[in-house]
């Protein structure tokens, strides 16, 4: 077991993978000679070369449309967003094109690709680069979401990613990648549509992903001092939603509360809440709360950026309340 940082997790998994495979390749804006802007693809251009490891002009849309092609053909990009509100700029690509032509072309073709990079709400990043694109791209058919919170399960999944045949989106928070966490020295590779329990309690099932997981868990503290039992999950799969798991969960606790990043108006939550009524109404003791993201454009001062965001102590508050509600 060594300690390892979350961005030096990811890197680990593309050179694992690139090494393993001559079709995995990696583009993107300063991936090469730079090493990304986040350091997560620093040294693999010296390693494998620039076919393999592609530095691309600033042109989200020519680069993600040329990934979609190489896909085609038979190679394995991953395209690494130097920040994903950039992908905006790409959307017709991953939309109409990555997520749609294994299906529009009868199954000729498959899209093994990855797109990769850092979002959220990062420190005072401004509106721009503070964007939550797992909603956008939430209705698109063909897609995979993935969102990572941990070094071990950022490592595990990218493999994954990687290795799987259908495009895959793979988000990343700004503020994570300075985790660290002991991994494993043996080669391992986690599900892409399993979430986690992180913790098994008996009153409420929170459910939450990406950074607001540690958000979450430094609610737990304070709860479980005041005698509350919460069970964590992290969806990890945004798309498709593991129902298995949070069903088994709320058929335990009968209460939800969903804790996410995302914007409150067309979010996660919003489909997450939509499906649990759909599904488990008959389960529930309490009406979902939800707990998200101010629907505004994120600030650039840091103590409004922090008042647009789900912070620890709404989450003591939620659980009390819900737990209060009788049946």
């Amino acid at each position: 077991m060594a300690e390892v940082l979350l961005f030096n997790a990811l890197r680990e998994a593309l050179d694992e993978e690139m090494g393993k495979d001559p079709t995995v390749m990696v583009m993107g804006e300063d991936v090469g000679h730079y090493g990304g802007s986040y350091k997560v693809t620093k040294g693999l251009y010296d390693k494998y070369g620039a076919l393999r490891v592609l530095d691309t002009p600033i042109a989200e849309n020519s680069f993600t449309g040329m990934a979609v092609g190489a896909a085609m053909t038979g190679l394995k990009p991953i395209i690494e967003g130097m920040n994903m509100g950039f992908l905006l700029l790409a959307f017709n690509q991953i939309a109409n094109n990555a997520g749609m032509l294994r299906y529009t072309s009868g199954g000729n073709f498959k899209i093994p690709m990855v797109i990769r990079g850092p979002g959220g709400v990062g420190r005072q990043l401004g509106a721009e680069h503070s964007q939550r694109l797992e909603a956008y791209f939430q209705a698109v058919p063909g897609l995979k979401i993935v969102a990572c919170s941990t070094p071990h399960n950022a490592k595990g999944l990218l493999k994954a990613a990687i290795r799987d045949p259908n495009p895959v989106l793979f988000f990343e928070h700004v503020l994570l990648y300075n985790l660290k966490e002991e991994l494993p020295s043996e080669e391992y590779v986690l599900p892409l549509n399993k979430a986690e329990v992180v913790r098994s309690g008996k009153d409420v099932t929170i459910l939450t992903y990406s950074r607001m997981r540690h958000h979450v868990l430094q609610a737990v503290k304070t709860l479980t001092a005041e005698g509350y039992d919460p069970e964590v999950i992290d969806l990890i799969s945004l798309k498709p939603l593991d129902f298995d798991t949070i069903g088994e969960s709320i058929r335990k606790t009968h209460r939800v509360i969903i804790v996410e990043e995302c914007m409150r108006t067309g979010g996660i939550g919003a489909e997450l809440t939509a499906s649990i009524n759909d599904r488990l109404f008959d389960e529930l003791d309490a009406p979902v709360l939800r707990l998200s993201s101010q629907d505004i454009p994120t600030p650039y001062n840091g103590k409004l950026e922090n008042l647009t965001i789900v912070q620890p102590q709404q989450i003591v508050e939620a659980v009390q309340k819900i737990v209060a509600l009788q049946v």
